[in-house]
């Protein structure tokens, strides 16, 4: 699935300006460039030497939950740095793929510093949340999909009626558009019938998605719900006055 937005009945909208969008996808972009998983960085070498170098690296700086709760102050701090790694291209540019169309608005509803707490803050617990669930796992676990999840919750509750423009693989791949209220709940049902599969594969986290999209969904919810304002019954008129 990807997608653009546009207004409920199909007028543009204005593209916002999105800095801290802009800038995780950069920032994302270059540390897989420069790492070994590109194969791009010389240093990191070739062939066996650089499957090795590939297996430290997403070790030393992704989550593996059975370290994770050592109580060491380096482990703590890998659900932050294993969002910003990212293990193949198709990694990397599905997830900020997703990042670019889905985080511009969001970041523009929210502001750029809550934005920032909000990105980072779900996407720390949403693979704390797999983790925990994983707890006896020596895999590494990287990428920044758990926050990207949590921006579609959020934007899923902010712009429900926004346009999302799908390619559907049993259709063919053809361009459909359908509101976000169908298409992210839709996305999220596949997530949820994928982690309930046995051997779904390795290193696909279904259940960091499926955390981040509920913090984010639950988090858009708290800070931006507006209880509907009951009006008060006017008062009745005093005896013997006229009434219009």
């Amino acid at each position: 699935m990807i997608g653009y937005w546009n207004g409920p009945l199909g007028r543009a909208i204005r593209r916002p300006s999105a800095p801290v969008t802009y800038g995780l996808i950069a920032l994302c972009c270059l540390i897989f460039v420069i790492g070994p998983a590109s194969g791009l960085n010389p240093v990191y070498g070739t062939g066996d030497e650089l499957i090795a170098a590939q297996r430290a690296y997403f070790r030393r700086w992704g989550v593996v939950p059975a370290e994770l709760f050592e109580g060491s102050a380096g482990s703590a701090l890998t659900p932050a740095t294993a969002l910003f790694v990212h293990g193949s291209w198709v990694h990397l540019l599905g997830n900020m793929l997703f990042l670019f169309v889905f985080g511009v608005m969001t970041e523009e509803r929210m502001g750029r510093v809550q934005f920032t707490l909000f990105y980072l803050g779900c996407g720390y617990l949403a693979l704390l949340g797999y983790a925990a669930a994983n707890a006896g796992s020596e895999q590494s676990l990287v990428g920044a999909s758990g926050a990207i999840s949590a921006v579609l919750g959020a934007f899923l509750y902010l712009f429900p009626r926004a346009r999302v423009t799908s390619l559907l693989p049993f259709l063919l791949f053809l361009p459909l558009r359908f509101p976000a209220w169908v298409v992210l709940p839709f996305w999220a049902t596949l997530q949820w019938l994928a982690a309930g599969r046995a051997g779904a594969g390795p290193g696909v986290a279904y259940l960091a998605h499926l955390v981040g999209f509920g913090l984010g969904l639950a988090y858009a919810w708290a800070r931006f719900h507006r209880p509907a304002r009951v009006k008060p019954a006017p008062a009745p008129a005093p005896e013997g006055e006229n009434q219009p």
